[in-house]
């Protein structure tokens, strides 16, 4: 159960980075989306889609890795103990 929820994590931002890379492209051709009141408008909730699904599995997967050990040195948590 907690890998099919994990899955819907990572599925849903993915999703949503998807569509905002569709309404962007829509913007591109001048194609206005219906809940969307102006081309610039759905460009900008677009990129924000985009970029926030992106960032957030990329953040996922980063934390995963950082829990197994799989990161570089210059990803890894330092302590603040031994700053």
């Amino acid at each position: 159960m907690v890998r099919i929820f994990a899955l819907l994590v990572l599925v849903v931002p993915g999703f949503l980075a998807g569509y905002g890379i569709k309404i962007m492209r829509d913007m591109t051709f001048a194609i206005l989306q219906p809940p969307f009141p102006a081309l610039w408008v759905q460009g900008i909730i677009g990129l924000l889609f985009t970029v926030l699904g992106i960032a957030f599995v990329a953040g996922f997967i980063l934390h995963r890795d950082r829990k197994r050990n799989n990161v570089q040195k210059r990803f890894q948590k330092q302590n603040r103990a031994t700053r």
